[in-house]
């Protein structure tokens, strides 16, 4: 079952009409869309909004385009990330599954997508939902047919965060939690990675007093968002399957900072894309899809030896600060403002850095 992959761009935070246009010319049929990541003008915060109003767009188009009920349209993960900061476009990238396939002896995009078992306001931040989405990450690489942990390249989560409401619950069934509301979603991003890590083998069950705390425990492959939509972990795991059929591939490295702009060439070579020892955005010959990112500020207040300000900066959040340097940077790259960048980083590549990953069109 090949995948079919295209980067849409929102011409305002309700504009569906580029999905519209894909089913209309024939690259998919709306009841072939199976996953959708994107990038909203939002603020990125617990308020932010335009991740709602462009997911409803979304699923609207499938509806009117499609058969699929109620029921199975709002199963589809849709992973919406907001804040454009700097010189990012809004913009989704939409995946589809058709029927044709390809031969074993090449390996191409396969998808798998899961859902967590409900994450109560308490498991937030400690090893019970660490626990929970390591079992629908093992069930994500079921759905795509992917048996080794190597050949997985990208882990995209959405999970809930805190609300006074939440905490109020919890206390109610005489529970505490682990952070206060405004810290939940970096500690809930910074969780998920630890989950996706664990079922991935790339770290050990860790204890309650790492979570959060040992930022040297990491996964190269998460990209954690959280949200107040839902109240389960939502799994869309991507990696490549000998035989999957389609043109794409994708590939991992990370950044090791901010300026590693050399990290987004090396996904991009890892996906498969042969280029010069020092490439440019134009070596890439219009065959990156796109790349997505994770990126935070280095809480230690440098880079590469030079003070920064951002977590001193009392008018503009540090996460503004850094998505726009690190979107800069990957745009610079590619040659394409529509990049993936998503801050709160926690536990998602090294500190200061974070995972970067590539889809290519890798050809017939």
């Amino acid at each position: 079952m090949a995948i079919e992959v295209a980067k849409i761009e929102l011409k305002t935070v309700q504009d569906a009409s580029g999905l519209a246009e894909c089913i209309g010319k024939g690259q998919f049929t709306a009841d072939q869309v199976i996953a959708v990541i994107g990038k909203t003008e939002g603020n990125g915060g617990v308020n932010d909004f335009t991740r709602i109003l462009a997911d409803q767009a979304y699923r609207a188009v499938l509806r009117k385009h499609g058969r699929r009920g109620e029921a199975e349209i709002a199963a589809i993960p849709m992973v919406w990330s907001g804040g454009c900061d700097g010189v990012i476009t809004p913009h989704a990238t939409v995946f589809a599954r058709n029927d044709r396939t390809g031969p074993a002896s090449k390996s191409r995009l396969a998808i798998g997508t899961a859902m967590s078992a409900e994450l109560s306001p308490e498991d937030i931040g400690r090893p019970a939902m660490v626990e929970k989405v390591a079992d629908a990450v093992r069930a994500a690489m079921k759905d795509a047919g992917i048996d080794d942990p190597s050949d997985v390249h990208y882990v995209q989560t959405k999970t809930p965060l805190l609300t006074i409401d939440m905490v109020r619950d919890a206390h109610a069934r005489g529970h505490d939690v682990a952070c206060e509301v405004h810290e939940s979603m970096g500690v809930s991003n910074g969780t998920t990675a630890l989950g996706v890590a664990v079922a991935l083998g790339e770290v050990k069950m860790p204890g309650a007093e790492a979570i959060c705390r040992d930022l040297d425990l990491y996964s190269s492959v998460a990209s954690c968002s959280s949200g107040v939509e839902l109240t389960q972990a939502q799994i869309v795991l991507l990696g490549n399957r000998a035989g999957a059929g389609g043109r794409y591939r994708i590939g991992h490295s990370v950044m090791k900072d901010a300026l590693d702009i050399d990290g987004v060439y090396d996904s991009i070579r890892n996906a498969g894309l042969e280029l010069p020892a020092r490439p440019r955005a134009e070596d890439l010959q219009g065959r990156v899809v796109n790349c997505f990112m994770k990126c935070e500020a280095d809480r230690r207040g440098t880079l590469r030896g030079r003070r920064q300000i951002m977590l001193d900066d009392s008018d503009v959040p540090w996460h503004r600060h850094a998505k726009a340097a690190v979107g800069g940077v990957a745009a610079a790259a590619i040659g394409d403002p529509a990049v993936f960048v998503s801050v709160d980083a926690m536990h998602q590549g090294p500190q200061g850095g974070g995972p970067c990953i590539a889809i290519i069109d890798a050809g017939e």
